[in-house]
């Protein structure tokens, strides 16, 4: 079950990229791009950093940051939902306890 490649082409900094992905991963790349795209626009608009490539590390630095603390907040959230569903079992089992169970 191999999916075929297609070229997508995207553009980046008014540079054009072709790149190879999966067709029901285009969307995906595209909006990927388009951040991308989004946050190197800004970097190099503010003025401070100046040439493609030191524009492209910066907005990867910064998104691999937001990624990581994304990260880190569905990690807590995903603790915090672990420790509730803990205690509604408890008390669940708690409730229950107390009655014996019926065979047929």
């Amino acid at each position: 079950m191999n999916e075929a490649f297609a070229q997508v082409s995207v553009r980046i900094l008014d540079k054009e990229y072709q790149v190879a992905c999966p067709p029901s991963e285009r969307t995906d790349l595209l909006d990927s791009a388009e951040a991308l795209n989004a946050k190197m626009r800004e970097i190099r608009d503010s003025g401070r950093i100046v040439g493609l490539d030191r524009i492209a590390v910066m907005a990867a630095l910064n998104m691999a940051n937001d990624l990581l603390h994304a990260q880190a907040r569905d990690k807590a959230i995903e603790g915090d939902y672990s420790h509730r569903l803990k205690v509604i079992s408890d008390r669940v089992e708690s409730a229950l306890g107390g009655t014996q169970q019926l065979d047929f």
